[in-house]
C-alpha cells in the first residue's frame, strides 16, 4: 500500500471515530439531519466530513501514519493544545453544544484519538481477504469482522446468572470493522451480554440506527490484511 493509501485508509478510521462520538452526544438533536428520521444522512455526513478535514491535516504526522506495526502512541503525552487545533473545529463543536467551550473541545479531540490510535493500530484479521458478505449493521459489501453477540469475558457470569443458555455463548453476528467499534462503543460487555445479544436487539437503540445511517453511506476505503 502506497504512504498515499495509507494516509486516506488512517483518515477514514478517524473520521468514523470522530462520527462514532458526535453521533452519541445528546447536543446532536440540534446538528444537521439529525432530527430528521426521513432524510438521506448526507447533512449530517456533511457536518462530520467537514469536522474532520478541519482538524485531520493538523495532527502529527506519527498520528497520521499509524498503523498496527507502530509502537502506541500516548494521546495525552502528546504536544497536543488549544494552540494546535483550529479555532474553527473548536468553535463548531462549542456552537452545536458538543463542546461546552474550547477546553472540552480538545478534550473531546483527545478521545477522539485515543479511539483511533486502538483502531488504527489493530492488527487486520485473518479471515477478512474471504469474507464478501454484508455488514450485518450497515449492509455494506465489505471485509468483515465477527463480533461475539455475547462477549466472551461474561460467559462465566451469563451462566451462572442464568441470562441465556450455554448454547447461545458462541453466537457470531459478522460486521465490519467501524459498526464493531461502534457496537463496542455503546455499551459494556456485561450491558451487551445482557440486553443486547442479538443484533435485532442492538438495533432497537437509536444511537445505532444513527450511526447505521451515518456508515451506510460512507465509501470503502480502508484496505485490511
Amino acid at each position: 500500500m502506497s504512504s498515499t493509501e495509507d494516509t486516506t485508509a488512517q483518515s477514514s478510521i478517524f473520521k468514523d471515530c470522530l462520527a462514532r462520538r458526535v453521533i452519541a452526544q445528546p447536543a446532536l438533536s440540534d446538528t444537521p439531519d439529525a432530527s430528521s428520521s426521513s432524510s438521506s444522512g448526507s447533512d449530517l455526513d456533511e457536518f462530520i466530513s467537514y469536522l474532520a478535514s478541519e482538524v485531520w491535516e493538523t495532527l502529527p504526522s506519527q498520528l497520521r501514519a499509524l498503523t498496527h506495526e507502530h509502537p502506541v502512541i500516548d494521546v495525552d503525552a502528546d504536544a497536543l493544545s488549544l494552540a494546535t487545533i483550529p479555532g474553527s473545529f473548536t468553535d463548531t463543536l462549542v456552537s452545536y453544544g458538543i463542546a461546552a467551550d474550547p477546553d472540552s473541545a480538545c478534550d473531546f479531540l483527545r478521545s477522539v484519538l485515543r479511539d483511533y490510535v486502538d483502531e488504527a493500530r489493530a492488527p487486520p484479521p485473518a479471515w477478512s481477504s474471504t469474507r464478501t458478505s454484508e455488514c450485518e449493521i450497515c449492509e455494506r459489501d465489505v471485509p468483515l469482522t465477527y463480533h461475539h453477540l455475547i462477549p466472551r469475558s461474561t460467559h462465566t457470569k451469563v451462566l451462572k446468572r442464568k441470562w441465556h443458555p450455554e448454547s447461545l455463548l458462541n453466537s457470531v453476528a459478522w460486521l465490519c470493522r467501524p459498526c464493531h467499534s461502534a457496537v463496542h462503543g455503546i455499551a459494556t460487555n456485561e450491558e451487551l451480554a445482557r440486553e443486547y445479544y442479538t443484533i435485532e436487539l442492538l438495533l432497537t437503540r437509536e444511537d445505532i440506527q444513527k450511526w447505521k445511517k451515518y456508515a451506510s453511506k460512507q465509501r470503502w476505503g480502508v484496505r485490511r490484511g
